[in-house]
């Protein structure tokens, strides 16, 4: 099948990258959030912002990575990389010189790192803490990648390397959720070796009916004034 018009294929030895994000990968950021939402059909949801996205993540000063919102970046390169030890979390190289990959996508998801680099996926990731076990760990918000770069091993790396930090810094676990109806992730993650637990269900304040306590500290600071 031909390539799809304007796309860039990429072939022989490509190079990947998990890297801690900055404020230039904003723009990607949003843009990978959305295709997410478009996957799990939650566009109804969707009302990030890319000034949003900078203020949260990026604050100043910058706080230590998996200490506070973390947000990673998965580039790929057609040249060998040099790993940074202040940003890169993991990296590999990949062999498709069996099965060259057309990114339709690729132009617009050009890594600001350049030297022909693209943006593939994300993942974004905070701690949490454990009563049970009386230690921190870590939650994974999202973990996604673009639809030309999946089936090659990347989500596994992803969630491996998060994984793998969280184990090092001496947390507890390492949790997130799934649609009930996503199969292939639940498979995947089950492959992996998490427990997916069904008998668990989210909770969620949001938009109004989160807005409707604001002021509840006030007023209970007044009735026990009144006392």
């Amino acid at each position: 099948m031909a390539a799809p018009a304007n796309s860039t294929t990429f072939s022989g030895d490509v190079w990947a990258e998990l890297r801690l994000a900055d404020g230039r990968d904003v723009p990607h950021i949003r843009s990978l959030i959305h295709q997410m939402a478009e996957f799990e059909l939650l566009t109804d949801l969707f009302a990030t912002t890319e000034e949003l996205l900078t203020s949260t993540l990026f604050p100043s000063p910058a706080r230590p990575p998996f200490t506070s919102f973390t947000a990673l970046i998965l580039d790929l390169s057609p040249s060998p990389l040099v790993p940074d030890s202040s940003s890169t979390i993991a990296s590999r190289r990949l062999d498709l010189s069996a099965s060259p990959l057309a990114d339709p996508e690729a132009a617009a998801f050009a890594s600001p790192r350049g030297g022909g680099r693209v943006t593939a996926g994300f993942v974004i990731c905070f701690p949490n803490y454990s009563t049970f076990l009386s230690k921190p760990g870590l939650y994974v918000e999202d973990i996604f990648v673009r639809a030309p770069w999946r089936r090659r091993g990347l989500g596994r790396m992803m969630l491996s390397a998060v994984a793998g930090r969280a184990a090092e810094l001496g947390m507890g676990r390492v949790e997130w959720c799934v649609l009930d109806w996503n199969k292939n992730a639940i498979d995947f993650y089950e492959g992996m070796g998490a427990d997916v637990l069904p008998q668990w269900r989210i909770c969620r304040l949001t938009g109004a009916a989160l807005d409707k306590y604001k002021g509840n500290q006030e007023e209970a600071a007044d009735g026990k004034a009144a006392e």
